[in-house]
């Protein structure tokens, strides 16, 4: 028997703990029907605390995520088991343990007086996706698929992820997971009884008839941008210049009764290219088009929640680390329970501080949220909230109490496809490599062609 059975049940998982509770994870565990069968084994509670340590310290070994963890105990310390047998302790555990831990957790954090949340009355939120690289195993790479170039694989398989994400707190409602080539749209239907009541944006990609009415009869509402040849045909002018439209499925007649009946707005962004928006908010007097032409553009918060998890959660460009695909699934899963309670740290401290949780900064409270475990310094409830305390004084020295300036970033090749690219191909792709920079507020008109 290892001589941390019955010892490491104690351990906790730092300020995460007040979210993921020892209680919790038993619950879940249960549901899941996870129990300690082998003796002598690492137990299955310890482990789901070892597993969100490995996204909270994506870039450390096994080894050193168990030093994390157990380091201010001396008699676990001494005696860390090997690198195999976390391995199969995590087998054991599987990944449906992590998702249904996230599924307890997971929703919308904003409270009602919050503006950059709400419009008339809906909550904002956002679907979008992003994919994760995993290790090349032959495993791996036939669950999930990656890129393809003439035929042949070009880099690391890759883990899908689509997520459901209110937009003024950056938390993650709902979230599906699955492989490079499987399709968005696919699971992204998979979250729409999760939206109910909702106004959910959604981006270019996703535009289609299974998915509206997934959304629409689920009870949210839609605003997803349209490329041009989607919902063409004007059906009915409505007063302020949008009109009406048919999408239909692919090869289908106009007419055809299993198409949707959609609302399309037409704009342009400082003179630039025209916008087109496709939405079931059919009357131009309760949803003008210039207000949800501005709310469109919240769409981008998800896009920041990706960068929380994927550039400072995860490291910029890091591989995960599971070889298996179960592992994998079990991973991704962990990373979004643990990005959720660091968005709940957030809210909590915004609050305090009565200002917008944009002002808070996600790196300042994740280096906490580390030190929080490597020092196990809140293993009860009270040392906890004595933390928390400490964290709203430390964090208050960087915040920005003004309002959110606007910034924007041009969206261009910032690493070159290969390092044995030629100089002019590298000059090419670099010399776009600008921080964000401050910009002045856009100005939206709607189409002219549509207005007339």
């Amino acid at each position: 028997m290892h001589p941390w059975v019955g010892i490491s049940d104690h351990v906790r998982l730092g300020v995460v703990t007040r979210w993921v509770t020892p209680e919790l994870v038993g619950g879940v565990l249960e549901k899941c029907g996870v129990r300690d069968k082998k003796s002598g084994a690492l137990p299955a509670g310890f482990m789901v605390y070892f597993t969100l340590a490995l996204a909270l310290f994506q870039q450390d070994s096994y080894d050193d995520v168990a030093e994390q963890l157990v380091g201010s105990d001396p008699e676990l310390s001494e005696s860390i088991p090997n690198k195999s047998s976390f391995t199969r302790a995590r087998r054991r555990l599987g990944p449906r343990v992590l998702e249904t831990l996230f599924r307890e957790l997971a929703g919308p954090l904003a409270p009602v007086g919050l503006k950059s949340a709400f419009y008339r009355g809906m909550r904002l939120a956002a679907v979008d996706g992003f994919v994760l690289d995993v290790p090349d195993t032959t495993a791996n790479r036939a669950a999930f698929g990656g890129p393809v170039k003439n035929g042949q694989p070009a880099g690391f398989p890759q883990a899908r992820v689509v997520t459901l994400t209110e937009c003024g707190t950056h938390a993650q409602i709902d979230a599906a997971v699955g492989g490079f080539n499987g399709g968005e749209p696919e699971l992204a239907i998979k979250m729409a009884d999760s939206a109910a009541g909702m106004l959910v944006i959604m981006d270019r990609g996703f535009p289609g008839v299974a998915l509206w009415k997934a959304y629409t009869g689920a009870g949210a509402h839609l605003l997803i941008r349209a490329r041009s040849s989607v919902a063409a045909r004007p059906v009915e002018h409505l007063p302020d210049g949008t009109y009406l439209a048919r999408m239909n499925l692919a090869g289908q007649k106009g007419a055809h009764p299993g198409g949707v009946l959609v609302r399309v707005i037409e704009y342009r962004v400082d003179s630039g290219e025209v916008v087109r928006l496709l939405t079931d908010l059919v009357d131009p007097i309760a949803y003008p088009a210039a207000e949800l032409a501005g709310i469109y553009h919240s769409r981008w918060e998800a896009e920041s929640a990706f960068r929380q998890i994927k550039t400072f959660q995860r490291g910029p460009a890091e591989v995960l680390r599971s070889g298996d695909p179960d592992l994998v699934r079990q991973e991704v899963w962990a990373h979004l329970v643990v990005h959720h309670c660091l968005t709940q740290i957030i809210i909590a401290l915004a609050d305090d501080n009565r200002i917008d949780p944009d002002r808070v900064s996600f790196v300042k409270v994740l280096k906490h949220a580390r030190r929080s475990v490597v020092r196990q310094c809140t293993d009860t409830p009270t040392k906890i909230k004595e933390f928390l305390v400490v964290l709203a004084a430390k964090v208050h020295r960087k915040l920005d109490n003004g309002a959110r300036r606007l910034r924007e970033a041009d969206r261009h090749l910032k690493r070159p496809d290969s390092k044995y690219s030629s100089k002019l191909s590298y000059r090419i792709n670099t010399r776009d490599r600008r921080p964000t920079r401050r910009v002045t507020a856009k100005v939206i008109t709607l189409h002219p062609a549509i207005v007339q």
